[in-house]
């Protein structure tokens, strides 16, 4: 089957310029978020890992719902109508987060906490039974982005609302890992956390950092294989986790505006950026919004692969920044 290559539309002669010919790529792994981390990086120094993990760890100290002395727990448990001050990282996620919240119509929302929880997928554990009509209600009620507010490096709940970072906070691991590196004059690497990857600069060999394209499992779509080259990838796919009840499999995307698992046949939606935060925030978004929300995608600008069940196969939506790259 033939591979179809995506290239970023701009190329850096800086990266080239400064090829390290016959330089050796350091490789590292650690534990992250619940999930694994990897980094390649040309010409590495002693103690990379170490830094790194350092950095990641910063995130979830910052970020995580499942850490309860994490400055993001501490938020959910704070007084409705109290202004909280908020570390670097977490402010500019939070803004991240509640800007493509209003972009997409509410198809993203940080503030969904309450409702991961209700069906199971968060620190609360899995459930047995399906929530019932009345506790979905009780928690979309206090749920949502309408009763977060924000003002720089501060924020407040105006209801019992619980912050859950899941959609986004990958991504911008990757992208503090990555500007860490930079700090360091490191200008050649890879780095993913649990499967959302940021490339920058190339190869000792010349070569940018190739990577194929997530695809959902059983599909016959021809693969995609892109240059990660000053651009991040991120995939949002409803075959990574799910429950099943009654014979049927319930995906773990929530859709914010019904407080239910998503049943709209995306299988996968792939997001090409130059930010994995926003990389992943918007893979989500569009996860929730479905074919429908190519038309958002096109007026956001976004290289964006959905693939969509149909039947016993799939059928693909490409957007013309996508388009551009092949």
């Amino acid at each position: 089957m033939t591979v179809r290559i995506a290239i970023p539309p701009a190329l850096s002669p800086a990266a080239f310029h400064r090829r390290q010919a016959g330089a050796p790529v350091v490789a590292c792994t650690g534990q992250t978020m619940g999930t694994s981390w990897s980094a390649r990086i040309v010409a590495a120094p002693e103690g990379i890992t170490l830094a790194i993990q350092a950095e990641l760890d910063r995130v979830v100290a910052e970020m995580s719902h499942w850490a309860p002395a994490s400055a993001l727990s501490r938020f959910n448990c704070s007084d409705p109508g109290r202004w909280q001050p908020l570390p670097i990282g977490f402010a500019k996620v939070l803004a991240a987060a509640l800007d493509v919240a209003d972009k997409s119509g509410g198809a993203f929302d940080p503030a969904m906490g309450a409702l991961v929880d209700l069906w199971g997928f968060g620190p609360p554990g899995p459930r047995e039974d399906l929530p019932s009509d009345t506790q979905i209600a009780a928690a979309r009620a206090i749920s949502g982005r309408a009763h977060i507010e924000r003002d720089d490096r501060r924020a407040r709940r105006t209801a019992p609302a619980a912050l859950d970072f899941s959609g986004i906070a990958k991504g911008h691991g990757v992208d503090r890992v990555a500007e860490m590196l930079r700090s360091m004059e490191l200008h050649d690497f890879l780095v993913e956390v649990g499967g959302e990857l940021r490339g920058e600069g190339i190869k000792p060999d010349g070569q940018p950092w190739w990577v194929d394209l997530e695809t959902p499992p059983g599909s016959l779509l021809a693969p995609m294989r892109a240059a990660l080259h000053g651009l991040s990838v991120a995939t949002s796919g409803d075959y990574r986790r799910s429950f099943a009840h009654a014979g049927r499999d319930y995906a773990h995307t929530l859709d914010p505006r019904t407080g239910r698992p998503l049943d709209n046949g995306v299988a996968s939606v792939t997001v090409l950026h130059a930010s994995c935060m926003l990389a992943d925030a918007w893979a989500t978004a569009l996860t929730v919004l479905g074919p429908e929300g190519m038309a958002l995608a096109e007026r956001e600008g976004l290289a964006v692969h959905m693939a969509v069940r149909e039947g016993a196969g799939f059928t693909e939506h490409l957007s013309t920044a996508l388009q551009a790259m092949l």
